[in-house]
């Protein structure tokens, strides 16, 4: 399936390249196809949301909309166990994210002057969540979990009916958790422009989170602008960095379940040793052969999947910042001494007990990372993905005649007299 290469040779930076373009193509007939939805439901409102529905989706909802008591008698068929587990990841999320909450703040000077920033949450947000083949509940408690503790005043949940026009229960026991306050039963690009838009019935919202098809990840990207967004999410990815120390079974596992996802999807293992990279190829073969999803794992892997080779862990440490995987394992015998050196990475796993799925569902911190290199400037989904910030200044009238005039001639220098003036006429 895969065999060892060395990261300096040929074959490794021909790969390297293959797995950077992997996402830079543009499908101009989606992006066509996209814009009309979004002006259709621009203009039609509920109408097209019910056309699209019904074309793409094969069947429309008894109710567009669901509250939190159509969520809460929904829950009621999920298996008690996966609540019980849904709860207690939640409670991880929860813990973990609330951690990052911020507070207005003020200052005061002796002169009088007083200067501040405001915090609060967005008004309204939209969440939208796969609910058809890949449904995901766990993104459900990502995305929504950050927003309450933010404080967002309503949070508007978008999921595509099931085949038979209802929703999906554990979706809804998601939303229920996370603190979800109304649903709406769309899918697709239709979704994100009536939540951009809104319509008779659908409110309009200041901000897009979550995941989506290629649809849903284009009409975000053309609503930018109109609305803020998380990020344009691209095929997922793992890089592992692993010394001779490493577990080749827990390393094959992990490559794959990323490799599982898509066949976009990339899986990288990076090592100093090339007698753990034959291993690791070894058991890729082995557990591959059980998997449900073999098929799709096969050709991620021949595509975008690679077992390499370094010299040295420096030199693996700058691959890796040069890459800036969504998620990045250290595997090593000492994963802490890494830590500090890793800069580029949306979450980074320590240690061989610390695997990527943890992170998914379970420890605390956000799924929701940049793909694609975007780690070299952006940011994992938090709390502060769901606040906006203002400032405030006071100044007292000595206070502004000790400044006026160096503000005029700042205000000259650049020649915006009536800036300077504003000042002028309270001097």
């Amino acid at each position: 399936m895969l065999k060892p290469i060395e990261l300096s040779g040929k074959e490794g930076r021909e790969l390297l390249e293959q797995i950077r373009q992997r996402g830079e193509e543009k499908d101009q007939l989606v992006d066509a196809r996209v814009a009309k939805i979004l002006e259709q439901v621009k203009t039609r409102g509920d109408s097209a949301v019910d056309e699209y529905t019904r074309q793409f989706d094969g069947v429309l909802p008894e109710k567009r909309e669901l509250n939190r008591d159509d969520m809460q008698e929904l829950a009621k068929s999920c298996d008690p166990q996966f609540i019980s587990a849904l709860e207690r990841a939640a409670s991880n999320i929860r813990d973990f994210h609330q951690r990052q909450a911020q507070q207005s703040w003020l200052t005061t000077r002796v002169d009088g002057v007083l200067m501040g920033q405001r915090v609060r949450g967005l008004q309204r947000v939209g969440i939208y969540v796969p609910g058809g083949t890949a449904a995901y509940p766990s993104s459900v408690l990502m995305n929504a979990i950050p927003a309450k503790i933010a404080q967002v005043g309503e949070i508007i949940m978008a999921t595509p009916p099931q085949k038979d026009g209802k929703p999906n229960p554990n979706i809804m026991a998601a939303a229920l958790i996370a603190g979800v306050d109304r649903i709406f039963l769309m899918g697709g690009a239709q979704a994100a422009a009536a939540l951009a838009y809104g319509t008779q019935t659908i409110p309009r919202v200041d901000k897009i989170v979550g995941p989506g098809n290629i649809y849903v990840a284009t009409a975000k990207k053309q609503l930018y602008g109109l609305v803020d967004i998380d990020m344009i999410a691209g095929p997922s990815e793992i890089l592992v960095l692993a010394d001779e120390t490493a577990n080749p079974v827990y390393l094959a596992a992990d490559l794959l379940s990323q490799a599982e996802h898509d066949v976009l999807a990339s899986a990288i293992l990076l090592t100093t040793s090339l007698e753990l990279a034959q291993k690791v190829a070894n058991e890729l073969e082995k557990q591959t052969a059980r998997l449900e999803r073999k098929e799709i794992i096969v050709q991620s892997l021949q595509n975008y999947g690679a077992l390499l080779v370094c010299d040295t862990m420096q030199e693996a440490v700058s691959f890796a910042n040069s890459l800036a995987p969504e998620h990045l394992e250290v595997c090593c015998e000492n994963p802490m001494e890494f830590l500090g050196k890793l800069d580029n990475a949306g979450s980074v796993f320590l240690g061989n007990y610390s695997p990527e799925p943890l992170g998914d569902y379970y420890a605390g911190a956000n799924h929701v990372l940049p793909t694609g290199g975007t780690a070299r400037f952006f940011s994992p989904l938090s709390v502060d993905s769901f606040l906006k910030k203002s400032s405030f200044i006071y100044y007292t009238k000595e206070a502004l005649s000790a400044a006026g005039d160096d503000v005029i001639t700042l205000a000259n220098a650049e020649g915006l007299t009536a800036h300077a003036n504003s000042i002028q006429v309270r001097m």
